[in-house]
């Protein structure tokens, strides 16, 4: 894995969370994960097993957040993890079969301790605050964040309250990756979103 751009994470779509994944496929985007906080383990299982029926045998990777044996359940490409979540190393150990793990970092501390962790990448945030969280981290801030990003030994993507408006100062400051959520999952035209997204991140580099 290198640059690949927009990485969307969906949680609470207006348009459901199939049509969501279906729009991402149809954009072109990379990668997405699923991300469902305080639904019942059977709704997020439904959900996860419809995504991955919607991004079976494309060129998007579908990512399970926090939970890799929901992950390896549904036939997922991946799970990402946060700081208290289960080891990386723990999940390549314990599910050899999901291909892709990612792991949060929220500081300079974090990011180099990530050197040496068997993952596939690093998500660097908040950037900016975000209500996505219920205890959200302290935000970093566009130069934190490409210090971070510059320090990484992973592929990094930046996350936290990232839309159109601030998306060409997130890659000026260094960020090949960013991850969106509110402004594709507000949107009641989500292909739109990612496409006019994509575009900016295009012009920007």
């Amino acid at each position: 894995m290198n640059d690949f751009g927009l990485y969307l994470v969906i949680t609470d779509p207006v348009v459901g969370y199939a049509k969501c994944a279906e729009a991402a496929v149809k954009a072109g985007v990379k990668i997405i994960q699923l991300r469902m906080k305080h639904a019942s383990r059977e709704d997020i299982l439904r959900e996860a097993r419809e995504m991955r029926r919607v991004t079976d045998g494309t060129d998007t990777l579908f990512i399970v957040n926090d939970d890799p044996q929901m992950a390896a359940d549904v036939g997922a490409d991946g799970v990402h993890v946060g700081q208290d979540d289960i080891s990386p190393a723990e999940v390549r150990k314990r599910f050899p079969e999901l291909r892709i793990v990612g792991l949060s970092t929220h500081n300079m501390d974090q990011v180099r301790a990530s050197t040496g962790q068997p993952i596939d990448y690093i998500g660097v945030g908040p950037v900016y605050a975000t209500p996505t969280k219920d205890i959200p981290d302290p935000t970093l801030g566009l130069e934190t964040m490409g210090n971070m990003i510059a320090a990484a030994a992973h592929p990094a993507v930046a996350i936290g309250g990232i839309d159109a408006q601030r998306l060409p100062a997130v890659l000026a400051a260094g960020a090949r990756n960013f991850a969106v959520v509110r402004a594709v999952c507000q949107s009641a035209k989500p292909y739109e979103a990612m496409r006019s997204l994509m575009s900016m991140a295009g012009e920007c580099r």
